[in-house]
């Protein structure tokens, strides 16, 4: 029986069975003295989340396929390479093709033909990628300013924030739009991922120290008028598997704002925790040590948009469980693509007649059946063909990576393979 169309805990005419979904931890990291939680604990684990779709093996890595579909590749050649699960935006689903679509297809996962769980973001990064103009939070150089007027050049401020919500100003047609948290709530019910993320507003590294603080107790705030209509929609919308709600912890650089923010979260009736928000590089670890210590080990925690080799082994020692980004698909049709030397671009001249695979020990279709020469021909000419043969490579490199890292956990030997692989990905100074 297909998951697709026979969801676990639906039963028509009663409201979705919440023990569909749970979380059960299988192995932990054990504790060191250069553990960056309480007594030099490390949160690392494996487990398993159960959804109404199937089970998600954690740590995991979430390709994201925005508008319900990942660019150039069919959601079956996303299972093939290994995918668990997938990750699309509330945000641009509610523009095109609208939630009520989705809903009358029976969800996100039958809409477009996915076999397994399906995550929704809140809609809370349009926040700042439409307020500030950022794209990435990692990166931002944030030397000497602070302003909350900050906006990126080059870019138009589009949303605007009040204690109420968020009012869009559409990137597609200039259409104004409103989101707060009950309306997140409803666009995201109506989608119907099995994961779902509570709204909350994602600030700058730029803000200023008084308005994080605002921005905490507002996202606090937010997060409790959703937990509010996300038990009304599920009593309400009968027939329906159970969808979980995670809720977001924000805080920005400030170890005093995230614990408060993950003591906040924490104490509503909430089924995991997303860890999101502008983190600069150098905490990425610390941050998710400092809210693993105010959140219960019984709920899954989810780390936002990230997708660097480094930053993935501190999120997981450090207690991520999930991880999603656009990097590997957005990267592989620039050209750019992910092996266990590096981060390379297969666009340089030398690659021309090379005729090997992207990578040799590499097991996706991309490279079992494709040479670095061709694809460097696709991307030059424009051939859709080459956005899906490096995306594949990309997204199983970034798959089989947290796969590897789950087997070192259950194994034992997560501290050798870290050293090795990190020193071996950048070895010749490679980004990412």
């Amino acid at each position: 029986m297909s998951l697709i169309t026979n969801p676990l805990g639906a039963t028509p005419g009663r409201p979705g069975d919440r023990t569909a979904f749970s979380f059960e931890t299988l192995n932990r990291l054990p504790d060191s003295p250069d553990g960056l939680g309480h007594n030099g604990r490390r949160y690392g684990r494996t487990g398993i989340i159960h959804t109404p779709h199937g089970d998600i093996h954690t740590p995991a890595f979430i390709p994201v396929a925005t508008q319900a579909a990942m660019k150039a590749v069919l959601p079956e050649q996303m299972r093939q390479l290994g995918a668990q699960v997938l990750l699309a935006n509330a945000f641009h689903l509610f523009e095109r093709p609208g939630p009520d679509i989705l809903d009358q297809a029976g969800g996100l996962a039958r809409f477009m033909n996915w076999d397994g769980p399906t995550y929704t973001d809140s809609g809370g990064f349009q926040v700042l990628s439409l307020g500030a103009g950022f794209k990435k939070t990692l990166a931002m150089d944030v030397t000497g300013m602070k302003s909350d007027q900050v906006i990126a050049e080059g870019k138009e401020r589009l949303a605007f924030v009040d204690e109420d919500g968020v009012t869009f100003k559409s990137p597609l047609n200039g259409d104004r739009h409103r989101f707060s948290a009950e309306i997140s709530m409803g666009i995201q019910h109506r989608i119907g991922a099995d994961i779902m993320f509570s709204f909350d507003e994602l600030t700058t590294l730029m803000n200023t120290r008084t308005y994080q603080e605002q921005s905490v107790e507002r996202t606090f705030r937010w997060a409790k008028r959703c937990v509010d209509e996300h038990h009304r929609l599920t009593q309400a919308r009968t027939g329906k598997p159970y969808q979980a709600l995670f809720g977001v912890v924000q805080g920005a650089n400030y170890e005093d704002l995230r614990r408060r923010a993950a003591r906040q979260i924490a104490s509503l009736d909430f089924d995991g925790v997303g860890i999101g928000g502008a983190i600069e590089k150098r905490l990425l670890g610390q941050t998710c040590a400092w809210i693993c210590d105010e959140m219960p080990e019984s709920r899954p925690r989810h780390v936002l948009g990230i997708a660097a080799v480094d930053d993935i082994f501190a999120g997981v020692e450090n207690g991520g469980d999930t991880f999603d980004c656009v990097s590997p698909a957005r990267c592989g049709r620039n050209g750019a693509v992910f092996t266990r030397d590096g981060r390379w671009n297969i666009k340089r001249a030398q690659f021309k007649t090379d005729f090997r695979p992207i990578e040799e020990d590499c097991d996706c279709y991309t490279c079992t059946h494709y040479s670095r020469a061709y694809i460097d021909h696709l991307l030059r000419a424009h051939e859709l063909n080459g956005y899906t043969l490096a995306t594949i490579h990309n997204e199983r490199f970034f798959v089989r990576l947290l796969d590897e890292i789950r087997q070192s956990i259950d194994g034992g030997y997560f501290d050798e393979y870290k050293k090795e692989t990190l020193a071996r990905f950048y070895a010749h100074g490679s980004k990412g």
